[in-house]
């Protein structure tokens, strides 16, 4: 039976058996440069999601830079509207439904092979790329470097005007998905962690530790609580226990910085990339620049992310805040 825009079961399993093999030949590491995407571009099987976000406040509008220029075939993933709503938090993962509708708009089929990125560098699309894992689809890498890295190397850009209706869609499908949606997303649970398991490492944190390492993205002063926290009615500090990686130290000039180097980062700080981690941050977008960093380091290892982040624990009046260093 047909659902949607679904194939018909016969066809679609013809065409996932036609596209596994497909995707078999095509190793697709956490981690790609410009001159691998280029490379396999025109493949049948290749998906490129646009996927920058900027901090609120800025004066950039993604949209309309997308608009505008755009590498050729991308399409625009909207951080902020694929999303969960009404939660009174920023981004919140959608629901398995929401997603999978989102992925179908797309064009995007669970044997996809799916780059993102960004036109920071490295800032926005690691999140996106958890998002993909976290909701079962790991045939997803990240362009390092972006589209900086893309024009540095000269590669071309498509400034044809885009189909402002084909990039509406995404957004209209995850916002009213229907009740099977042909990309079948099953949220991953280990990938992912909510306040009350949050609340129980901080509680194992004041008892001696034990547990996950909790592992902090932002900037070292508002860890430290010497700075405000962006957002109204936040507390300064950080979660008992989580140990200091500003995000802006594992990437430089917009790209990941090498193995080795994040190895010495992590140690620094204390963090043993071949250990369970979950990283945080202020809305949930950073703590995944160090996810890819630490999953780059240890592919096999288990790292999650607080998708409320400080967000979330900053605000609320109950949660125990730290401040030493």
């Amino acid at each position: 039976m047909q659902q949607g825009n679904c194939l018909p079961t016969k066809l679609l399993s013809r065409q996932v058996r036609t596209r596994s093999a497909a995707a078999a030949a095509m190793d697709l590491p956490a981690l790609v440069e410009p001159a691998w995407l280029r490379d396999r571009l025109d493949s049948s099987d290749m998906r490129v999601l646009d996927c920058t976000w900027y901090l609120p406040g800025t004066d950039k509008n993604p949209y309309e830079e997308f608009l505008a220029s755009r590498i050729p075939g991308s399409r625009y993933f909207d951080l902020d509207k694929i999303s969960m709503p009404d939660t009174g938090l920023p981004h919140m993962l959608p629901s398995p439904a929401a997603f999978g509708a989102a992925a179908d708009a797309l064009d995007i089929s669970n044997s996809s092979a799916v780059v993102v990125y960004d036109r920071s560098g490295c800032f926005s699309a690691p999140r996106v790329w958890w998002t993909f894992r976290a909701f079962g689809h790991d045939r997803v890498a990240v362009l390092n470097g972006g589209l900086p890295a893309w024009l540095a190397e000269g590669l071309p850009l498509d400034e044809a005007p885009a189909d402002e209706a084909a990039l509406a869609a995404p957004v209209q499908a995850a916002r009213s998905p229907p009740a099977n949606p042909c990309f079948r997303a099953h949220l991953q649970e280990d990938l992912v962690r909510g306040l009350e398991e949050m609340r129980k490492l901080a509680a194992a944190a004041a008892n001696g530790g034990g547990g996950e390492q909790v592992v902090d993205a932002r900037p070292a002063a508002r860890f430290a609580g010497t700075a405000a926290e962006p957002r109204a009615g936040v507390r300064s500090g950080h979660i008992p226990g989580s140990r200091s990686v500003p995000a802006s130290e594992v990437v430089e000039g917009g790209r990941l910085r090498p193995a080795n180097e994040l190895a010495t980062i992590f140690k620094a700080a204390g963090v043993d990339p071949g250990r369970p981690a979950v990283c945080s941050c202020g809305s949930g977008v950073t703590a995944a620049i160090l996810a890819l960093a630490l999953h780059q380091l240890s592919p096999g290892n288990q790292v999650a992310v607080y998708d409320g982040s400080w967000s979330e624990w900053g605000s609320l009046p109950d949660t125990p805040v730290d401040t030493a260093d």
